[in-house]
């Protein structure tokens, strides 16, 4: 019996299987600029039983990135990217210290070749209890910046102040802590603001 046609043929469509999903491979990059972040007062809005309030500040960090993906799907969109963003805050407790809030965000339906931005917030309440104030909130920031991952792989990364990366730093002059929590926009007042200039959040799951 002769066993090498099959074997012959099998080796050539692994090679042919191989090549078709090489030539299909989409490459994808982005354009990444760097964070910003400042003062933001709660908003205000009508209808209903109107009661009087002073608003208070938000400490919005947020920033504009491109994604594009060759070759280009059909849909001109991305199923979705992840963006982790690091802010390092002055610690109340121990002069010339900081604190790291982290913050994951899954965006989706990200449409490509188009100017979108992914944001993270601090609440009046978080910001209070870090500075003793309530306008006090970017004059507690010390750096802000963040990653964007595409299938799990960094493709980009910036930070307002200082080289990318800091946030991964040994000094025992900045330590990761939990304390007060970063929110991403669905999580604020500001969740339906804006709305087609910032990328799209994946839903929370129950």
């Amino acid at each position: 019996m002769n066993f090498r046609k099959p074997l012959l043929l099998a080796a050539a469509f692994a090679i042919s299987a191989f090549s078709s999903q090489s030539a299909f491979a989409q490459e994808s990059k982005v354009e990444a600029q760097k964070p910003k972040f400042d003062d933001l007062p709660s908003p205000e809005f009508s209808g209903g039983k109107q009661k009087s309030f002073k608003p208070k500040n938000w400490l919005e960090a947020e920033a504009t990135i491109k994604l594009s993906m060759r070759p280009e799907p059909k849909s001109k969109t991305a199923e979705r990217i992840t963006v982790k963003w690091y802010v390092a805050v002055k610690n109340p407790e121990k002069s010339g210290t900081f604190l790291l809030l982290t913050k994951e965000i899954v965006h989706v339906n990200i449409p490509l070749d188009e100017d979108i931005i992914s944001s993270v917030y601090l609440s009046p309440a978080s910001l209070r209890r870090l500075t003793g104030s309530d306008r006090a909130g970017k004059g507690a920031v010390e750096y802000v910046g963040y990653e964007v991952l595409v299938d799990g792989e960094v493709k980009a990364a910036d930070t307002d102040k200082g080289q990318p990366g800091w946030w991964k730093s040994t000094s025992d002059k900045i330590s990761r802590t939990d304390t007060v929590p970063l929110l991403d926009k669905s999580e604020t007042p500001f969740a339906n603001m804006w709305w087609d200039a910032y990328a799209e959040i994946e839903p929370k799951r129950n």
